[in-house]
């Protein structure tokens, strides 16, 4: 084994790769909550859990982080008139950045302690969560620079690998114009996914990086690293998500056989090939976490035949 392979195995075995429970456990432990930074533009977070509740993700909790500054008062009563009647059916919890002193609530980072307090509330609520086993959407969008940073931080140090970082744009909407806390189909919002390298991760990613002194040649260390990893995890899907039975259809399939030809090989009616192709597609749905997305044969194939390609060439 070269030296970047055991490092990579380092890197794997620090948490990139891990292995998904039976399907059961994980339906059990699907919570999912919106955790956002309140500024003075409560839309911030209406349009983000809008663009997310579209997008199929099961959340049952919203939990904002706030400042006493007066706009952002203003905004947290517009966000608690919304979930009161009911808009949503979901919890709303207000959750205020509290310092050391006698002060109370934090109004504005101008000082170390004050950003120290930011920095204690948000890792408070998220490894709570995490100790709940709430799946995170974090939205970092709203509020002072300084509270995406600080969340950023909190991200590396606690996120797991179903946890999302999320950045709200909007298109043509500047402040001064016309509130709207819902946009209509025709409006163009982008949310935004920003990666994560988590803390656990990360000490052996650095050292190597510092190790490697020309760009070109990090960058073909990253590649092989991130191929590695996705090969690793692909072949954990195969393994522990789909039954024997599934697994040998989906190498045919990825091998460019037909379910009338799959059916004759492995001795099935063609209609059951077809009938396992769908429960298939149901789990690589679920892994991929894809909850509106098509899944067919040919994202099967995208997704698979590279592995299969690649596992004979091991082999």
């Amino acid at each position: 084994m070269s030296n970047l392979d055991k490092i990579i195995d380092k890197v794997e075995e620090g948490g990139i790769i891990m292995k998904n429970p039976n399907k059961k456990e994980r339906l059990k432990k699907r919570k999912e909550v919106l955790i956002a930074t309140l500024g003075s533009e409560p839309q911030v977070v209406t349009i983000a859990l809008d663009e997310l509740l579209k997008r199929g993700y099961p959340l049952s909790k919203v939990i904002v982080i706030y400042t006493k500054s007066s706009k952002v008062l203003d905004a947290l009563r517009i966000l608690d008139d919304e979930f009161l009647k009911e808009f949503y059916k979901m919890e709303f919890v207000k959750v205020p950045v509290k310092g050391y002193s006698r002060d109370g609530v934090i109004e504005d980072f101008l000082t170390e302690e004050s950003v120290k307090a930011l920095l204690s509330t948000i890792y408070k609520e998220i490894r709570e969560l995490k100790q709940n086993d709430f799946t995170i959407h974090f939205l970092i969008s709203g509020g002072r620079k300084i509270m995406g940073v600080v969340g950023m931080l909190v991200a590396q140090l606690l996120f797991g690998d179903e946890d999302r970082l999320w950045y709200l744009i909007t298109e043509g909407w500047e402040p001064g114009n016309e509130r709207k806390l819902h946009l209509s189909s025709e409006e163009k919002v982008w949310l935004v996914q920003i990666p994560v390298i988590r803390w656990s991760e990360a000490s052996t990613l650095m050292r190597t990086v510092a190790e490697i002194g020309d760009p070109s040649e990090v960058e073909i260390w990253y590649r092989k690293l991130t191929k590695k990893a996705e090969f690793k995890r692909k072949k954990e899907f195969l393994n522990h998500w789909l039954t024997l039975a599934e697994r040998e259809i989906v190498e045919l399939v990825c091998k460019g056989y037909d379910n009338a030809s799959i059916s004759k090989i492995l001795h099935k009616k063609e209609q059951t090939i077809a009938n396992q192709l769908q429960v298939i597609y149901e789990k690589l749905k679920e892994w991929k976490d894809y909850p509106s997305m098509k899944v067919d044969r040919n994202l099967l194939i995208a997704e698979f035949a590279p592995y299969f390609a690649l596992k004979d060439l091991e082999e």
